[in-house]
């Protein structure tokens, strides 16, 4: 195999808290003839610390990471340099938080438990400017969609009324029940009711759920 140039190999910074993945992510990827690790960071705090990464190509970014989370930092470091690609790594497959990092502006989202091959396609296709989504998340984000077809087939149980979905919006936004009340001049009391009925004509266990289903209707943009 003719040895790729230096000036040919992709420029990668990789963003991950623990030492022992971070190292095993080097090896994978200095492996590679088109491209090596030229920088490493342990947390989001120090990733955000080197400004534009005017010297990267492609950053490797873990989600979860102490102080500042991998969402973050992608947002920041778009917000300074809008060209720069990113791949998010995580063990994370969730709609939620695949939504989000591709709203922030990452080009690719892979798992760790995914084979590694899916690690270095997502590089060559970030770098490329194209997305690059891990194939293991289809199953996952298309169960809630069969899920809801299953609803649907059958008989169609009424919706929250306006007022208990725009109660729910706010609760959303992370306004708490006293402050919704004075907004809309309730009883804290009719909030809390409000609240209850729309979960559940809407079928929502918890707050994880309620911040889903926020995303999916754009809530969470208009705050």
């Amino acid at each position: 195999m003719v040895p790729v140039p230096d000036t040919a190999r992709l420029r990668i910074l990789l963003v991950e808290d623990h030492e022992t993945v971070r190292q095993g992510l080097k090896l994978l990827i200095d492996g590679e003839a088109d491209m090596e690790v030229v920088d490493e960071a342990s947390d989001g705090v120090r990733a955000i610390a080197r400004g534009t990464l005017s010297d990267i190509d492609v950053v490797v970014m873990d989600l979860s990471m102490p102080e500042v989370s991998g969402l973050v930092a992608t947002r920041q470091l778009k917000d300074r340099r809008p060209d720069l690609a990113i791949v998010t790594l995580t063990r994370h497959a969730d709609r939620t938080f695949l939504q989000e990092l591709l709203r922030a502006g990452a080009l690719g989202y892979v798992l760790k438990q995914s084979p590694p091959l899916e690690l270095l396609r997502a590089i060559r296709a970030a770098a490329a400017g194209t997305q690059y989504i891990d194939p293991a998340l289809t199953h996952h984000l298309a169960a809630p969609f069969a899920a809801q077809a299953r609803k649907l087939s059958g008989p169609r149980a009424p919706g929250p009324t306006a007022r208990e979905a725009e109660v729910l919006r706010r609760v959303a936004q992370g306004y708490s029940n006293k402050e919704i009340a004075g907004q809309l001049d309730l009883s804290v009391k009719t909030i809390e009711v409000h609240k209850a009925n729309a979960m559940q004509k809407l079928g929502l266990r918890g707050r994880i759920e309620l911040m889903r289903y926020a995303l999916q209707q754009g809530w969470l943009h208009d705050a």
